[in-house]
This record gives C-alpha cells, structure tokens and sequence, in this order.
C-alpha cells in the first residue's frame, strides 16, 4: 500500500479530496494554488495527469478500499440491529413491528427495488388562425 510519506504533501491533499468529492478539477483546486486566470482546461489536464500517476493512483485506491470497508461495517451494524430489533419484536408478540424491522433489513440489503408510476396529463393548446 502506498503511503502518504511516498506522496507530496499537494499529492496526498489531492488524493483525499479526490476520494472524498470524487471530482479530479475540484480536488486540484483545493490542493493546488490557481492562478486566477487559469483555464478550465488547464486545470483539467493538470488532475487528469496527477491520477494518472501511478504513486496517485495506488494511493486513491488505497483511500478507496479503506472507505469502502468502513461503509460494509457500517451496513452489517445497521443489519445486525435491525436483526435483534425484529427479534425482540417477535419475542414481545408484536408480528407487526417485527416484520416492518425484517422489510427494513431487506431494503438496506438492496433486496427491494421500489417502483413508482408517475401519471401525468399534459393539456396543449392549439392556435388556429385564419390562413392570413
């Protein structure tokens, strides 16, 4: 793993905005002294090239995994709760409760895609003149 010592300090101030807001151009602006003056472009290409090196690019991915398996540990907790919630619901003959906890356990699992039909009327209004 890369570590932040391998890096500049404007390196490792890019890498981890870059992960935190996931946009390159905006991570080199806050890393990175801009002249008032300087082109969009320019400040594209400039991002473009730092992730693209690889001392970058292993550190971006690096910043990523740990992210990551903070996330998973957050969501196995919030399912392991929500577990013992429908459990203690079931043991206190509550069905319902315990069943809104277990829907709830699927949906932050991703096991329920919820599905919304917009109807809309649209009303037009048609001009006709007389052919002038």
């Amino acid at each position: 793993m890369i570590t932040q010592s391998v890096l500049t300090p404007k390196q490792e101030a890019f890498a981890q905005h870059f992960v935190l807001n996931g946009n390159a151009s905006a991570a080199y602006r806050e890393s990175y002294e801009i002249r008032v003056n300087t082109k969009e472009t320019s400040i594209g290409q400039s991002a473009k090239q730092l992730l693209d090196h690889p001392k970058i690019s292993s550190r971006i991915a690096a910043l990523r995994a740990v992210a990551a398996e903070k996330a998973m540990l957050t969501l196995d907790q919030h399912l392991s709760t929500l577990a013992v919630l429908r459990d203690k619901a079931a043991q206190a003959g509550q069905m319902g409760a315990a069943i809104t906890a277990e829907i709830a356990r699927g949906k932050a699992a991703g096991l329920y895609v919820e599905k919304r039909e917009v109807n809309a009327r649209m009303t037009a209004v048609v001009e006709v003149g007389d052919g002038d």
